[in-house]
């Protein structure tokens, strides 16, 4: 094992949840400010998942007051505190670049829900009065 792989390796994050193109996620992000640190959360929707290892970036975009918002988060910085994965998407593609053009409910139309599996036989609900 060479040195620059045993270095990487040390410096990777576990405990990561499996995510992709077309999630809603929140990403939990250290904001330092004189002398505490506080939390703050950016919520969106995952367009691009690129490179590997340490370098492994997302970039992820929301709506904010009308305008169009897009941040790139490294991974496994320690400025990242933690990652929610708030909703799977059903994608094709691995770049949502389209979405920048979609507004309002199309863009979520665009990017579509894995649905919930059925209940079985058994687990039927039954109303309370």
């Amino acid at each position: 094992m060479d040195w620059k792989h045993h270095v990487t390796q040390s410096q990777l994050k576990s405990g990561m949840p499996e995510f992709g193109p077309g999630d809603q996620v929140r990403i939990w992000c250290k904001i330092l400010e004189q002398d505490r640190v506080r939390l703050s959360p950016f919520e969106g929707i995952v367009i691009r998942r690129r490179g590997s290892g340490v370098s492994e970036s997302v970039t992820v975009r929301r709506i904010t007051h009308g305008e169009g918002v897009e941040r790139v988060f490294p991974l496994h910085t320690p400025t990242v505190d933690r990652i929610e994965v708030l909703r799977r998407g059903k994608v094709r593609r691995a770049r949502l670049y389209y979405l920048r053009k979609q507004v309002g409910k199309t863009r979520i139309a665009a990017v579509g829900t894995e649905s919930s599996p059925a209940p079985s036989s058994g687990e039927t609900q039954t109303p309370s009065s």
